[in-house]
């Protein structure tokens, strides 16, 4: 490891930035220093800036991914190299704002029937019905898990922030079940490896398996469990401060989004138990 990537990790730490933006952004600059065959310090702001207009022109990369390039390539000259001529506007295509394709009640209760294996029913019935952002989910261990107040703690959030949201009656009774057949020690939901947890691809893919057996042809991965809690929650009535904390966003604009996409909003309930909701709308099938 070079004194340079060195440092700029150590930056991140301190900071207490995510593994997954360790990632992005060491990628970013190690992009921009293979672009032009030099170490990252030797490069000018006017070097900076065609490389992203390359992103953006020749490559024809997302608006995601060359804000994630963006937000790497300052960071590194910010703050690891204390180069203030960086600390100006850079322009990125910005992101499109679309909504996703939300799942409904019935289409969240056809991708958890269509999984068969309790440990991944779990898995996925979890992260619906507690809103969690995938890497929440995998890093959830046993302790975390709280029966007498109905609470489940999520551990290092995004924003390494910790929270408590709330645990409904009829998934603490899965989870319940789930651990007297797995008995899983320490993380709920341990990988194949000892002392690792499921990882995050795998996760993906229990979802995406899950979905097509269900023939649900919406695009979104597992996330799209997520948004599904959400817009569910505030469809049953759930305030938006409430959702808020659930879902652990730092800001409330993360959150109206949401009201948007749900348009018949009414507050004035509180959370749901979304699980519940599927077993009863299955005994109406029935």
């Amino acid at each position: 490891m070079t004194p340079l990537r060195a440092k700029m990790i150590e930056a991140m730490q301190v900071r207490g930035f995510s593994p997954r933006t360790h990632q992005s952004y060491l990628a970013a600059v190690a992009g921009l220093a293979g672009f032009y065959g030099r170490s990252p310090d030797t490069l000018t702001l006017d070097e900076v800036r065609d490389y992203l207009v390359y992103l953006v022109v020749t490559r024809k990369l997302a608006a995601a991914s060359c804000r994630v390039a963006l937000h790497g390539v300052r960071f590194f000259f910010l703050q690891v190299q204390g180069r203030r001529e960086f600390d100006v506007t850079i322009p990125v295509p910005k992101r499109p704002q679309r909504i996703p394709e939300l799942l409904t009640q019935k289409e969240v209760e056809r991708i958890l029937a269509a999984t068969a294996n309790p440990k991944q029913h779990a898995l996925l019935a979890t992260c619906y019905g507690c809103g969690l952002r995938v890497t929440e989910l995998v890093g959830l261990k046993v302790r975390h898990l709280d029966g007498d107040r109905n609470l489940l703690r999520v551990d290092q959030g995004k924003g390494a922030k910790d929270r408590n949201v709330t645990l409904k009656p009829a998934l603490l009774a899965e989870l319940r079940q789930y651990w007297k057949g797995y008995r899983p020690a320490d993380w709920l939901f341990p990988g194949r490896q000892d002392g690792s947890p499921i990882s995050v691809s795998t996760a993906q893919k229990v979802f995406a398996r899950a979905k097509a057996k269900a023939g649900i042809a919406k695009v979104g991965g597992i996330h799209s469990l997520r948004h599904a809690y959400a817009t569910h929650q505030l469809a049953s009535g759930l305030s938006v401060p409430k959702l808020q904390h659930q879902l652990g966003h730092r800001s409330l604009q993360s959150t109206l989004r949401y009201v948007h996409w749900v348009p018949d909003y009414a507050e004035g309930k509180g959370v749901a138990d979304l699980l519940a909701a599927l077993a009863a709308q299955e005994v109406d099938h029935d």
